[in-house]
């Protein structure tokens, strides 16, 4: 297995840590949300359809197709990649304004294997 693909299989692992909680008494993980949006996705496709659902969950797709690539695409690591950050960076500014701590906490394993990644990446492509 390759650096690459384990750095992959990082982001998808701790992206499904990432906590949330809002409206009171309102908590879960990304990983049940993202149950709860596939189940909701063949009754009722329109509800889902939003940036910070769409975009995350195809970064998820794309990380996932290149754990089956011989050599992972480094171009769509990084777009996979980013479009995961995009919902995990927001969470964590959040996390870090309201100082709540088990959403920073939460948000950072992403964060730091993210500039694993991005290290990584700018060290090979040298």
């Amino acid at each position: 297995m390759t650096r690459a693909k384990l750095l992959n299989m990082g982001l998808i692992a701790t992206s499904l840590l990432v906590y949330f909680e809002w409206g009171g008494d309102h908590s879960t993980f990304l990983l049940l949300l993202e149950w709860e949006l596939a189940s909701k996705l063949f009754v009722d496709p329109v509800s889902v359809l939003h940036p910070f659902t769409v975009l995350p969950l195809f970064g998820q797709i794309l990380l996932l197709f290149t754990l089956f690539q011989n050599q992972p695409s480094r171009k769509l690591s990084l777009i996979g990649m980013l479009f995961l950050g995009f919902l995990i960076y927001f969470v964590l500014f959040i996390g870090v304004l309201a100082l709540n701590i088990k959403i920073s906490l939460l948000a950072t394993p992403y964060v730091i294997v993210s500039f694993l990644t991005l290290k990584h990446h700018r060290l090979k492509g040298k």
